[in-house]
């Protein structure tokens, strides 16, 4: 093989192990068996979501990975493989595939990596069922006002019973 072509083919993985460094989240699906429709509402809905969809040589995902320090993966690597990498929201690309994957059979979830850590598809099917970010915060934000509501609650029951004439 001539130097130029594995040149190039290196180049290519450490572009790879670039993206695994930078990404919080990046999940690995079986593509074979989408059509063109679905394939591109797919990508669509995840360039919306600021998701990378990439769909890369095994080879080149195996020795990336393992340049990057994921231990763990190369099982996930065999087929056809797409691989999504999110650089800001660690549960787009997980909620987004799990809902393809539900509506999809051809589209199967095979594993990935949160927050620099290797990934089961447990561990994605839980990502993907968490609410988003600003759903948590809503709800934090429920959590945190209950107590200042229930002292309003209080205080207005003793005023409103101060009030009432005595019977």
């Amino acid at each position: 093989m001539s130097e130029a072509i594995i040149a190039k083919k290196a180049e290519a993985v450490e572009e790879i192990v670039d993206k695994f460094n930078r990404a919080k989240s990046a999940v690995v699906v079986d593509y074979l068996g989408l059509n063109v429709e679905q394939a591109t509402a797919l990508r669509k809905d995840l360039r919306e979501a600021g998701v990378e969809m990439k769909v890369i040589k095994n080879t080149y995902l195996r020795r990336a990975a393992d340049k990057a320090g994921y231990e763990g993966l190369d099982e996930t690597f065999t087929g056809p493989t797409a691989i999504a990498f999110s650089y800001e929201d660690v549960v787009a690309p997980a909620r987004i595939m799990a809902k393809y994957a539900k509506d999809i059979d051809a589209l199967e979830i095979k594993g990935g990596i949160i927050e620099g850590k290797v990934a089961d598809l447990a561990t994605i099917n839980e990502l993907a069922s968490l609410p988003s970010r600003e759903g948590l915060l809503s709800m934090l934000l429920s959590v945190l006002q209950a107590p200042v509501r229930n002292v309003a609650y209080a205080v207005k029951a003793v005023a409103d019973s101060k009030d009432e004439p005595a019977a």
